[in-house]
């Protein structure tokens, strides 16, 4: 009977979609965002699917997603998590466990990061009470600069910790190298490049660590939700614990005596064969994710390639566009052997150009056209960054000029034909109007 009544359920939760109202696209009137929720039936019959069930914690959808994901990617461990900024504080904090001897993080250990950027690569440095050391970016790419990364190492610098900036990826060839020779881990941010390829493999495969974020505004979504990726056993237990409570046991979710030896373990001053699922190694969290976030996230994840290909579809869209104003914007660039998976499209005006970014961001936006900064821009002339202990290697000029004179737009797969017509119209009219063709 419940089987029954489960799928004229979920028929009407089809029914219920095909009935949503159309909404048509008015220029000027309709709002084009940066970034949204793309969806159809299939997620929403996920995830009442899975409320239906009611196993409201991690469970068989976060398990299949984790798996999924990973096989995706061509990575061997995927956890999932309950946002980005908690995938970046937890990929940080791991690597401060002692199970990791010598080479684990200590406070006053230094990490290798931008100020150009989002607060949450940044945080989890300064949470652990470890030291970043400030890089400057390159233009055009906005990431980090890695010519100047080796002159910026100390004895103390044991990681680096960077993001690939709206999804173009930063140099890793020579990046890695870097870490090689020094013997330092590096954590990819990869919350805003999933599907973005570096020689023909995908960004987020290539540190020691990396993260991903499923918010609505990027490239796949469980509404919150976040993953961490590794190819290492030993971090991929470490991550676990860290997430789970802090807890030494790995067993997933409903599962005792993964170790064979559950009542056979001896750690810290605990009296030996004291239950291992309640033995903790790590000052942890609880940060893991519901079931009913993944079952969305399985139906988004069969999306995935479809949303990469229209991002960068928009993207050429829109470089076509601006192209012919190359002489007032500065247009995004690539390293080589890099194929992005864009998460927007930056536009910096440059110092000669007969308008400022105010103007052209205030025009755009008064004609409904959704505009962003480059987040930050330079965090360490936020408020909550002005009196952090840091260091500097040489100056951020760059950055400062991301802050003052860039902005970006959106490609996400729910701008459409009529959304880039209407964007190319309003660029044309304004450079009309500032008499700058």
């Amino acid at each position: 009977m419940q089987k029954k009544i489960k799928k004229e359920i979920l028929k009407k939760v089809k029914d219920f979609y095909s009935a949503r109202p159309k909404e048509k696209f008015l220029p000027g009137k309709t709002y084009i965002n940066y970034a949204g929720r793309v969806y159809d039936e299939k997620e929403l019959v996920n995830l009442v699917d899975s409320s239906l069930d009611f196993w409201l914690t991690t469970g068989k959808n976060a398990a299949k997603f984790e798996k999924e994901f990973a096989d995706f990617l061509g990575a061997k461990h995927c956890l999932l998590t309950n946002s980005g900024s908690s995938a970046n504080l937890l990929a940080v904090s791991a690597l401060t466990s002692k199970k990791l001897k010598e080479r684990r993080l200590k406070p006053g250990d230094e990490v290798i990061t931008i100020a150009c950027g989002f607060p949450t690569t940044l945080n989890p440095i300064i949470q652990n009470g470890l030291t970043p050391v400030f890089v400057d970016i390159e233009l055009g790419s906005y990431n980090i600069d890695a010519d100047k990364i080796e002159k910026a190492l100390s004895k103390k610098t044991k990681a680096i910790f960077i993001a690939h900036t709206l999804g173009n990826p930063f140099n890793i060839e020579k990046i890695l190298k870097i870490a090689k020779k020094y013997n330092l881990w590096l954590i990819e941010d990869n919350c805003d490049a999933l599907g973005s390829e570096y020689n023909n493999k995908y960004t987020g495969t290539f540190g020691d660590i990396s993260t991903f974020s499923f918010y609505p505004a990027h490239h796949m979504t469980m509404g919150e939700g976040g993953a961490i990726v590794t190819n290492n056993f030993e971090l991929k237990k470490i991550i676990s614990s860290f997430r789970d409570w802090g807890r030494d046991c790995w067993c997933e979710s409903g599962c005792d005596n993964t170790c064979k030896k559950r009542f056979g373990w001896k750690l810290g001053k605990m009296p030996f064969g004291y239950d291992h699922k309640y033995i903790y190694s790590h000052i942890g969290y609880n940060l893991k994710i519901t079931d009913l976030q993944a079952a969305i996230g399985l139906a988004q994840l069969k999306k995935l390639p479809s949303f990469i290909e229209k991002r960068r579809e928009n993207f050429d869209a829109i470089y076509n566009i601006l192209e012919p104003y190359q002489k007032y914007l500065l247009l995004p660039k690539i390293e080589k052997n890099c194929k992005p998976s864009w998460f927007g499209f930056p536009i910096l005006v440059k110092k000669t150009a007969c308008f400022t970014r105010n103007d052209i961001v205030n025009y755009l936006e008064n004609n409904k056209i959704a505009t962003r900064m480059l987040f930050g821009g330079n965090l360490l002339k936020q408020p909550a960054y002005l009196n952090i202990k840091r260091r500097v290697h040489e100056k951020l000029k760059n950055t400062d000029i991301v802050m003052d004179d860039l902005f970006w737009i959106g490609v996400y797969p729910g701008i459409g034909k009529e959304q880039i017509n209407h964007i190319a119209k309003t660029i044309k009219k304004f450079f009309e109007e500032k008499k700058c063709i």
